[in-house]
Order: structure tokens, then sequence, then C-alpha cells
């Protein structure tokens, strides 16, 4: 493997099929040719399974920095382990309660069962703030209608996880709270003003400077910003709002560039430069195999024909290797037995009951 691919698969997360890590990611693993991985219900047998997983992804590694082991466990809908992984209400139920500390607690307790479990980094907390009734893929996702609730339960919500030893990494920039499409699905396309985005979608990202670690952009079109290209491929909303206005500086991840938004219009491969350029540092590729080592290869060829772009992927490179260095510095795991059976594991759930 050459130094511009080992470059290039240092900005990528990919995700894969099945209870096993195929052979294509123990040698990736192997060649230090990913950043990390990102696990989903289909990876998911069991706690014990999990973990065995992870453990052995983390033993092929000769990578000198820890892997990224990754999930979206949010809450609600979006939770990839099951029982007896703590079960968390819908972040909008759980900020109705109006209690910040019990938001924070509830993370705590999830972060310290998920790193005994060996995940590092949750995609979570949600920082959209849920002003269109209509919206298809956020709604309950959000903590709330307005950006002051979506801050303070946030913010709780990531200081919890960082102190249960998780990093978080608030979603989705710069909003995707008024959007009536799913990006999943469809590009939806954001047509309010400056004035009104400042004052709500991009209120809470400003509020996640030095308390957020890694932020993830939105499939979605802003157009008063940029009405050319998604978010994930903006500079001017990357670079421009994100760095330079707002001063973020964290590593900032693309969301899954599978997705429709995405790929009814680009190809990964091409897109995945475009992130690049634009400012993102981590590139998700949540399940093609083929697609994650074939934007590996276009990065490390367009690194090797441009020099701008080369510098380019080496910042993002660096931002990337940042945030996995500060896996270090989290809080040690507990035993799995401790961490999904203690007393207060045990308080939290009697807590969140009685939000039912």
């Amino acid at each position: 493997m050459t130094d511009l691919e080992r470059l290039a698969g240092g900005v990528i997360v990919c995700g894969f099929e099945g209870i096993d890590a195929p052979s294509t990611v123990q040698r990736w693993l192997s060649h230090g040719l990913v950043a990390g991985l990102i696990l989903f219900k289909r990876n998911i047998a069991d706690v014990g399974q999990a973990a065995a997983l992870i453990d052995a992804c983390n033993a092929t590694s000769t990578a000198s920095l820890p892997l990224l082991m990754c999930v979206d466990q949010e809450g609600g809908r979006v939770a990839r382990f099951g029982d007896p992984i703590l079960r968390l209400p819908p972040m909008r139920k759980l900020a109705e309660a109006g209690d910040p500390e019990l938001t924070r607690d509830a993370a705590f307790v999830l972060a310290r069962q998920l790193r005994a479990v060996g995940i590092n980094l949750d995609f979570a907390p949600v920082l959209d703030v849920d002003t269109n009734p209509m919206n298809p893929v956020i709604g309950d996702r959000s903590f709330g209608r307005t950006s002051d609730v979506v801050i303070e339960h946030g913010l709780a919500f990531a200081d919890g996880l960082h102190e249960g030893g998780v990093l978080s990494c608030g979603k989705h920039f710069p909003g995707h709270g008024d959007t009536d499409l799913d990006s999943h699905l469809a590009l939806p396309v954001l047509r309010h003003d400056r004035a009104r985005l400042d004052r709500v979608e991009l209120t809470p990202f400003r509020a996640a400077v030095g308390r957020i670690p890694a932020l993830m952009t939105a499939h979605v079109v802003f157009e008063e910003l940029d009405p050319v290209v998604p978010a994930t491929m903006s500079s001017k909303l990357i670079d421009g709002v994100l760095r330079g206005e707002i001063g973020f500086e964290g590593a900032v991840f693309s969301d899954d560039l599978e997705m429709k938004a995405i790929t009814e219009r680009y190809r990964i491969e091409e897109a995945g430069v475009l992130a690049i350029e634009a400012g993102c540092d981590l590139l998700l590729v949540c399940s093609d195999l083929e697609a994650a080592g074939s934007l590996r290869d276009t990065l490390a060829r367009e690194a090797d024909r441009n020099h701008g772009f080369q510098t380019r992927l080496m910042q993002s490179r660096t931002r990337a290797d940042a945030l996995r260095a500060r896996v270090r510095s989290l809080p040690p795991a507990l035993t799995r037995e401790n961490a999904l059976h203690s007393a207060e594991a045990r308080s939290i759930e009697a807590r969140l009951r009685q939000l039912e």
C-alpha cells in the first residue's frame, strides 16, 4: 500500500454486513487503510458478540491511533443496540421532562455501557431544531422546537457521553429540522434567509464550539448560503460558515455518502472528493465496501495528481487523527457487568420509565 492510500484511508469510516468483519475489512485494518467502523443492527446479535467483534477489529488494526468505533445510538427510533443497553426515549420526550441533569445522567449511563462494549463515538446529539411538523426524518429525534431547548439538552447529552467515556458527534450541520424531505431518499432544499438561519438553525452549532468534538453535515441544499450543492460538499458552508464564522475547529463527518440525496446526483467517489475539498474530515460509507475502497483509491489518485487537493486531504487527516487521539483521554471503560447492571443504570432506567 502506498503512503497516499494510507493517507486517504485515514479519512474513511465504513460499515459492512454481518456479525463478523469481512476479510476486506480485516485487510484494511491490518494495513492502516481505514479510520474507523460504524456498527448497525445488522452487525449486532447481542452485546457479547458485538464486544468480541470490536475486540477482534482492534486486535487486527496496526494503526498507532485508536480506531473510531462508531454507532448511531440516539434513543427512540434510532438505536442500534437493544437490551441490555439502556433504552432511551426519543430525545423530544427526554427534553420535555425539563431536567437537563436527567438528560446528562441518561447519556452518561448510556456511554458507560457503550464504552464497555467497545464503542468510543456516538453519532449524537441531534442539534436540529424541529420547526416543521411535516419533517419525515427528524421529528422527535430533535430535543425540541426552539434552539434554546436544543442547546440546553443537546449539550447536556454531549457532556454525559464524554463523562461516560464516549465521544459525541452533533448533527446535522447546518440544520435538518425544517426540511420536508428525507435525505436518505431525496435531496431537501431549505430556502430561509440568513437572518432566520442565524436565529434558529445555526444557533445550536455555535453553542457546540468547544463542547462537542465532532459534527456531521446534512445532505441539504441551503439556498441562501449555497444554492448549488448540498452542505456536505459546500466550502461556503463548511469552510466559510462553520470554520470561518462559527469558529468550529473539531472534526467534520460527512453523513453517509450512500444516501440517495447524494447518489442520485453524484458518484460516491466524486462526492467524497468534493466533500474533502469543502472541508469535511471524515467520510462515511455505511454499507458498500466496494464503494469505500474505490473512494479511497480515488482520493489517493486525486492527491497524487493535484497538490492542492493533497494539502487539503492532509488537513482533513490531521483533524481525523486528532479526533482518534482524543479516545485515549476518555475515562476508562468499566467491565461490561458493572456498566450494564450497575445501581446507577437501574436508577436511570426507573427515572426514564416515569416519562412513558
